[in-house]
């Protein structure tokens, strides 16, 4: 059990198994695509580990003055779980079941301003919920029709300050050893903007899709290789036998001159 101040009481509890949980569909259709392309490329590049929980649209849960709070971001991040992953599949609640979450990101879809709401009383904004009842250290909002990303750190004040992009355009995630930042281009016929993790030496986290391309591309720069070497092989074969060749007219000629070839 862990306490705020006045007048908020939070603590851990267990969602109960008759708890009706909200039944919507996601807000816009690029949301899935959006939250299945980060976990993607962390899984491929090895950047997820086996305790870690990564979900979308998922509750997590705390309680405020003994009535419980869920909010479902659309990409989040914990660092471990501490209990079976049988245990998680509804919900998740932080400090009963593992860590708190790490990084917390909102999708725009609309403009009613949701994920900057504030609201302290029952229930909570998001905004509110995720900087002051779960304290996630990294709250980022993305509007993925224009490429606006916004990034939120906690500071030891325990509010969020938005955060300034680094040269790279990019923003560096300590504990995850990685950098996260906007990217345009194309994945799942949604040919607009994307996020998407770089390396400490900058390398692009790639997708599935882009490490097929990336082996189709080695291998037929392979295959292009070995048969510029089989064409250089058979250029210097018929070049051998063409000089072969002219060395037997020669010696026709000699003959027919009445002379006979060196040996």
């Amino acid at each position: 059990m862990l306490a705020t101040a006045t007048p908020y009481e939070i603590t851990w509890e267990l969602l109960p198994e008759d708890f009706v949980l909200d039944d919507e569909p996601v807000d816009n259709v690029n949301q899935p695509p959006l939250a299945a392309a980060l976990t993607e490329s962390l899984e491929l590049a090895g950047k997820l580990p086996d305790r870690a929980l990564v979900a979308t649209n998922y509750g997590i849960c705390a309680t405020m003055n003994g009535k419980i709070a869920i909010k479902a971001p659309d990409w989040v991040y914990v660092p471990q779980i501490s209990v079976p992953r049988a245990q998680v599949l509804r919900s998740y609640t932080p400090h009963r079941q593992g860590d708190a979450p790490l990084i917390a990101i909102e999708f725009l879809s609309d403009t009613d301003g949701g994920e900057y709401s504030s609201k302290r009383t029952y229930p909570p904004g998001k905004w509110f919920f995720y900087e002051q009842i779960l304290q996630i250290p990294h709250y980022l909002i993305f509007e993925p029709n224009t490429g606006r990303l916004e990034v939120h750190r906690l500071q030891k004040s325990g509010v969020y300050e938005l955060r300034s992009p680094e040269a790279s355009d990019r923003y560096w995630i300590e504990e995850l050893g990685l950098a996260i930042g906007v990217w345009q281009g194309r994945r799942e016929n949604r040919d607009s903007y994307w996020l998407r993790w770089w390396d400490e030496d900058g390398n692009l986290l790639l997708w599935g899709s882009e490490l097929v391309a990336r082996e189709r591309q080695a291998t037929e720069r392979e295959r292009q290789a070995t048969e510029r070497e089989r064409q250089a092989t058979e250029r210097e074969r018929q070049a051998k036998e063409a000089a072969l060749r002219r060395l037997e007219q020669l010696e026709q000629q000699l003959r027919e001159a009445g002379l006979e070839p060196p040996n």
